[in-house]
């Protein structure tokens, strides 16, 4: 089963310096039919503003992957840790029993990313924050798994979740394929490009909601960028 969620219908708000799309039911758009996708919570489409931000404020209990599209984001947080992660780049939050973060940015272009949230199975441990670097190169043509719950994941930074999430850059006419499994669920966004998913077409921003799918088979219509969850 795959349900094609269009992105001119996502819920969001244009709030001037962020313009903001939301997959899932989240701040002021609330969907009962689109509160969540198995663990998968949030998947928010954000464009932020040159030299604006998110002030500090708090999370708990969240596993919060940002995967950076252009631009840089800039993170700053109650443990003292400070980054910049540039496109391409993924950073994770373990929300864990609380941390209050900021996230500005600091450029002079439009940032665009896609921040993701997935349930915890593993509560009432100590923040932590990690980012990493994941080229397209070595992404061509097949997924790379960037953050991971499986230990056996060990190049995949470390998220507190039976869950993954991945990312394949493709050009016009490859095929990628990941192995779901039938009991699990995925949700497939292209950052860029037109694609087919199992045969069913996906457009740029579009998202795909994934169930009772063996595998994913990822054809690009034209050259493409796809990031991908797959959760319980």
């Amino acid at each position: 089963m795959i349900e094609v969620r269009p992105f001119d219908g996502l819920g969001g708000a244009d709030h001037g310096w962020l313009k903001a799309k939301h997959h899932f039911s989240f701040a002021g758009y609330h969907d009962p039919a689109r509160m969540h996708w198995g663990a998968l919570r949030v998947w928010n489409d954000d464009e932020i503003g040159p030299k604006t931000g998110f002030p500090p404020h708090p999370h708990a209990d969240m596993e919060i992957i940002t995967y950076v599209r252009s631009g840089a984001i800039t993170h700053e947080d109650s443990l003292g840790n400070k980054g910049r992660t540039p496109a391409g780049d993924v950073q994770v939050m373990s929300a864990g029993t609380g941390i209050r973060h900021a996230e500005y940015n600091l450029e002079d272009e439009t940032t665009t990313l896609f921040q993701i949230w997935i349930l915890p199975t593993k509560t009432g441990e100590a923040p932590s924050w990690g980012q990493k670097p994941f080229p397209k190169g070595d992404r061509a043509g097949r997924f790379v798994v960037m953050a991971s719950g499986d230990t056996a994941d060990d190049d995949a930074l470390t998220i507190r979740t039976d869950g993954k999430v991945a990312a394949a850059t493709l050009k016009a006419g490859e095929t990628a394929i990941y192995p779901l499994g039938a009991d699990r669920k995925g949700y497939l966004v292209p950052a860029v490009g037109e694609i087919e998913v199992n045969g069913v077409r996906v457009g740029p921003r579009d998202g795909a909601a994934i169930a009772e799918e063996d595998t994913v088979t990822v054809k690009a219509l034209s050259d493409a960028e796809v990031v991908l969850v797959d959760t319980i």
